[in-house]
């Protein structure tokens, strides 16, 4: 027992410190080419935080080991929006000013509709995953698209002073872009092997432990970057990081391991964890959307989440143990 859990705690450092080396590069080589501030900070950074659950996921459907795929991706989602926007609302409120993601929240509502349509009926064949990439790949050109529009968004202005803030000469953004994605896939085949061998010794399911420890450990970029940009009242950095990372996971994550391999879902799924998403997603929607103005996640609002993120992991446990 010891061995898988040493090689979780292993691939779980590995991965958040090569996911961090990743983003850095990514984002430095993407601002040498020309990439605008907003764009990079809605589809570089997105894809670089939400790298670990894709590759996770990936290596998984590959394996055959469904459960750790899906309970990855919507576990995550779950852990997004719960425990990292509770937690960094409670150390400061969030406002949301950029009328970029004020508009992609009802696109995340829809996108979350779609894939508990899918899993409703008990599989994601391979057309459910075209389905999800070729959405998401209409959202990329889409978000594009919004920031032609939109060149002075208020997120623009806090990812010009991010980037600002951590320049890198171009050698040292390509190594770090290089190095970051390589040890990105190595730690996560050591997280899939350990929790795989985890779940097999404790005898509970695959989608538990993807939906637990899985899904906590690769939204940890998630939770530091907000945490940081909130800290450096950059509220819309925090919000898109969680607003992009879940469209990325619901489409790109899920649709890449139902090409690579058709998925069953566990009706737990649906009765459960799909719900459980739907309603955060929804309540997120409500929160951060400002009907009348910027939207805003107050310290009340935080605690509520974080509440219904331990609630959920209560739930999970004395389900395993029934």
């Amino acid at each position: 027992m010891l061995l898988p859990i040493i090689a979780i705690i292993a691939g779980l450092a590995l991965l958040i410190w090569s996911t961090d080396w990743f983003i850095d590069g990514a984002a430095a080589v993407s601002r040498y080419f020309g990439m605008s501030s907003l764009l990079i900070g809605m589809v570089v950074v997105g894809f670089g935080t939400s790298l670990p659950e894709m590759v996770v996921s990936v290596i998984s459907a590959a394996e055959g080991n469904a459960g750790i795929a899906l309970g990855n991706a919507y576990g995550s989602n779950i852990t997004n929006i719960a425990l990292i926007l509770g937690l960094t609302a409670l150390i400061n409120p969030l406002t949301v000013n950029s009328k970029v993601l004020r508009k992609e929240l009802p696109v995340l509502t829809g996108c979350t509709l779609l894939a508990a349509w899918q899993v409703w009926n008990g599989i994601i064949s391979r057309l459910d995953a075209v389905v999800l990439l070729s959405v998401f790949a209409l959202l990329v050109g889409w978000t594009i698209w919004q920031t032609i529009r939109n060149p002075s968004d208020e997120l623009e202005a806090e990812m010009e002073r991010e980037l600002a803030s951590n320049a890198l000469p171009l050698r040292t953004a390509v190594i770090r872009l290089f190095v970051g994605l390589t040890l990105v896939v190595i730690s996560s085949r050591i997280l899939v092997w350990g929790a795989v061998e985890l779940a097999h010794l404790f005898g509970v399911s695959d989608l538990l432990i993807g939906l637990t420890i899985v899904a906590i450990g690769t939204s940890l970029p998630e939770l530091a970057s907000s945490i940081i940009a909130t800290r450096k009242g950059e509220y819309d950095i925090a919000v898109g990081n969680v607003i992009g990372s879940n469209l990325f996971n619901t489409l790109a994550v899920v649709g890449l391991a139902g090409v690579i391999q058709p998925i069953s879902v566990d009706p737990s799924l649906f009765n459960r964890d799909i719900l459980v998403m739907l309603s955060l997603t929804l309540s997120l929607f409500v929160l951060g959307f400002g009907w009348k103005g910027p939207g805003r996640i107050n310290r009340i609002e935080g605690s509520f989440l974080l509440v219904c993120y331990f609630g959920y992991t209560y739930w999970l446990v004395r389900t395993a143990m029934m």
